[in-house]
């Protein structure tokens, strides 16, 4: 929840002039749902995708106050972000509702990033795996193979988020090879090996080599330092080297 109109516009202009001519990386923005509309409109005719930040799990109805997936397709959103860490901590949603959002934006012909992610006390308490399972294999429950290439995962451990602290390349890759294997059970070794599974945590400029040079780990989704341009470009673009 940051940024007001032109601040978002000029971000989106600064990122679309600064990233130019990168065709080696997919990269996406998900503005605030006020500022989607303006966004797009920057963003048209660029390389840079337009995503939101969450959805509603139904089409319409008196659900006062919700976006839904359909109404994001209508403004041009190629990517929903569904079950980010705030989401699901500081706003109680649960396994089962994070899945309706994930059918329901597929259902669309959207793709969604389902974020999964322990929290320190469940790290602290050697939990990881049953937490990360539990969100991949409920969050997933009753997806058709068929929409599969569409899903992206990003692991976010919550205890690495906005903290300038990050899983080290090891622990991210350790966690990624794990919903690897969960979505191979899943989905077939083929389809998992081509899913896009992503980083979140302090993802910095300083750290993205290190991050991305580990075998599992294929992109970033990427908090407080895609605000300001200047630092997201150097993100993508040591990516690009990495």
């Amino acid at each position: 929840m940051n940024n007001d109109l032109a601040s978002a516009r000029k971000l989106a202009f600064d990122l679309v002039q600064c990233l130019a001519g990168v065709e080696q990386v997919e990269v996406a923005v998900c503005p605030a749902f006020v500022h989607l509309q303006a966004v797009g409109e920057v963003l048209k005719d660029t390389n840079i995708a337009l995503g939101a930040q969450d959805c509603y799990w139904q089409d319409n109805g008196a659900y006062t106050g919700e976006v839904s997936a359909s109404m994001l397709a209508d403004v041009g959103c190629k990517h929903i972000i569904i079950g980010h860490s705030e989401r699901r901590h500081t706003l109680g949603e649960g396994d089962e509702l994070i899945n309706q959002k994930v059918l329901k934006v597929l259902g669309v012909g959207l793709g969604p990033i389902l974020c999964v992610g322990e929290t320190l006390a469940e790290r602290e308490r050697g939990v990881t795996e049953q937490v990360v399972t539990r969100h991949i294999t409920t969050g997933l429950a009753h997806v058709n193979p068929e929409h599969a290439s569409r899903i992206v995962i990003a692991y976010e451990p919550v205890w690495a988020i906005g903290t300038g602290v990050n899983a080290t390349p090891k622990q991210a890759n350790d966690v990624h090879a794990l919903i690897r294997r969960l979505l191979a059970q899943k989905f077939g070794p083929e389809v998992a090996a081509d899913l896009r599974i992503q980083y979140g945590g302090s993802v910095r400029p300083d750290n993205i080599k290190s991050l991305m040079s580990q075998p599992e780990i294929d992109g970033a989704l990427v908090g407080g330092a895609s605000l300001k341009a200047d630092g997201f470009e150097k993100i993508v673009k040591y990516y690009m080297q990495s």
